[in-house]
C-alpha cells in the first residue's frame, strides 16, 4: 500500500520525512514530493503550500503521478466549536468547502457545481485507526465536519456562521479540496487536524502552530504503522 501525506506547511513534512528511510524527491508542478518507506510502507509526502488550489495540485499529482492508494492531509485548523481547544484534534467525518457559493442560483451554500455533493465523506476504516491513535497516545480529540476556505477564519462571527451552517468543528484551508479530488478519483482519503487557534484567532496561531503540527505528525507515524489493518478490512 502507498499513502501519500500532504502538509500545508513545511514543518509538518520535515519532521516526518526523520521517520522515513530510502528517501528520494522530486519535484512536479511546483511541488516537491519526498519518497521513502515507514514502517514498511511506501510514502509520499508534500508541502502543497496555503489554499485549496495548491492542495488540489498537490493530491491530483499524488494520485495521478505515483498512483497513492490512500490520502492523508495533516496540519493545524481553528477551532468552530467549544469542545475543542487549543492542542485537541479534529478529525473529518466529512469535509465542506464553506466559500463555495452558487445560492443566487438556488444552489445550498457549499455544493460543488457538476457533481452536486455539499459534503465529502472521509474513509471510515482510516477515520477509525486515526481515532484509535489518539485514544492510544491520550490526546482529546472530536470527530465531525471540517470546513475549508481560502480565508483565515479570525473573527468571531465568521466561525459562527460556518459552524451553524454546516454543523462544522474545526475550519482551515486545504481540507476540503482534497476531499474533492479524492472523491472524483475514487481514492480513499482522511483528514486530521490539530487545532492552533482559537479565540485568540492569529495570536493563537502564531504561538501554537509549531508545537500543534508536531502532535498531528505523531499521530500520522502512527497510524502508517498500524495501517496494514486497512488492507485485512
Amino acid at each position: 500500500m502507498k499513502i501519500g501525506v500532504i502538509g500545508a506547511m513545511q514543518m509538518e513534512i520535515d519532521n516526518l520525512k526523520e521517520s522515513m528511510e530510502n528517501v528520494t524527491a522530486e519535484t512536479v508542478s511546483g511541488v516537491t514530493f519526498v519518497c521513502g518507506t515507514l514502517g514498511g510502507k511506501e510514502i509520499v509526502a508534500a508541502v502543497c503550500g496555503v489554499g485549496k488550489v495548491f492542495a488540489a495540485i498537490c493530491a491530483e499529482a499524488m494520485i495521478l503521478h505515483w498512483h497513492v492508494d490512500r490520502i492523508i492531509n495533516i496540519g493545524v485548523a481553528g477551532t468552530l466549536c467549544k469542545e475543542l481547544g487549543v492542542m485537541d484534534i479534529a478529525v473529518a467525518s466529512a469535509v465542506v468547502q464553506h466559500d463555495m457559493n452558487t445560492s443566487a442560483l438556488g444552489d445550498p451554500v457549499g455544493l460543488i457545481s457538476g457533481i452536486n455533493e455539499v459534503f465529502f465523506d472521509t474513509d471510515e476504516g482510516m477515520r477509525k485507526l486515526l481515532c484509535e491513535c489518539l485514544t492510544e497516545k491520550g490526546y482529546r480529540y472530536q470527530v465531525g465536519t471540517i470546513a475549508t476556505g481560502d480565508l483565515f477564519l479570525h473573527k468571531k462571527e465568521q466561525k459562527e456562521r460556518i459552524h451553524e451552517r454546516f454543523q462544522a468543528i474545526a475550519g482551515e484551508m486545504e481540507g476540503g479540496s482534497i476531499g474533492q479530488v479524492c472523491y472524483v478519483n475514487a481514492v480513499p482519503f482522511a483528514i486530521l487536524r490539530s487545532i492552533s487557534d482559537g479565540e485568540g484567532g492569529a495570536m493563537d496561531y502564531a504561538e501554537f502552530a509549531e508545537l500543534a503540527a508536531l502532535r498531528a505528525i505523531e499521530v500520522v507515524v502512527s497510524f502508517i504503522e498500524k495501517s496494514d489493518v486497512l488492507e485485512q478490512a
